[in-house]
């Protein structure tokens, strides 16, 4: 790509147990594909994803907790979750998803989820291409949103997290050595640490080239403007 060709870096925080995220996730692949549908005579501009991690739950134990507890210490019981839910769940259904939330047995600690998704995007692959890369990163998390509220898995375990890490094609024992060091862990708490010190207080959260920010699974059109507005500042400052 040439030093003078506009590019667009989305930057997201979010939590592998976050339902508006997922819905964000969605959103954000609309609002790209639009773009792209729009500007295809800008093919040449580059869109780089990066994930970062930010715990809902922090404080829960590294075995996760029972779902139906979780639910009466945060909604104060199961009939004021349904009620959430369903809201979700219709967003969730517009956005294209079909959000299983009755399936989710455990609720877990994504600790180790998020070091698998920094595992993949701070590994030297094989392959050159970025590209590539890219969409191996976006797989994987994909995967892991799946296995989640799709699937009911528990993917607080370091078992689950390889499997679905070998299914998105990573070697099921760099990850699973990468899920057990506990320096890996730390860092990636201390990245949470550090968005939560820029204040991040919730997400998902969106930052385009560093410049604008969205917060929440906002609309595709929202979305849409934020990014055409980021690419045209890039452009104006390659001139």
């Amino acid at each position: 790509m040439d030093a003078a060709t506009p590019s667009l870096h989305i930057d997201i925080v979010s939590d592998v147990v976050c339902p508006w995220c997922y819905i964000g996730k969605r959103h954000v692949e609309a609002a790209l594909s639009a773009w792209r549908a729009e500007n295809r005579k800008n093919a040449a501009i580059h869109v780089s994803i990066r994930w970062h991690p930010f715990q809902l739950n922090p404080d829960l134990p590294s075995e996760g907790v029972d779902r139906k507890s979780y639910l009466e210490n945060k909604f104060g019981g199961t009939a004021r979750a349904k009620e959430v839910y369903a809201r979700v769940g219709a967003a969730g259904e517009a956005a294209g998803l079909q959000l299983n939330f009755d399936a989710i047995q455990k609720q877990p600690n994504t600790l180790a989820a998020h070091a698998l998704i920094d595992f993949a995007q701070t590994r030297n692959p094989a392959e050159s291409d970025a590209v590539r890369s890219s969409a191996a990163v976006d797989r994987l998390v994909e995967s892991l949103f799946k296995a989640y509220f799709i699937d009911g898995r528990f993917i607080g375990d370091i078992d689950v997290l390889t499997e679905i890490a070998f299914d998105s094609g990573l070697d099921r024992e760099q990850v699973h050595a990468r899920l057990t060091d506990a320096f890996a862990l730390d860092r990636v708490a201390a990245s949470d640490a550090n968005v939560r010190a820029q204040g991040v207080s919730g997400v998902p959260f969106f930052v385009f080239n560093q410049k604008y920010t969205l917060s929440g699974a906002q609309p595709p059109h929202v979305l849409l403007d934020a990014m055409s507005q980021a690419i045209a500042q890039s452009a104006n400052d390659s001139l």
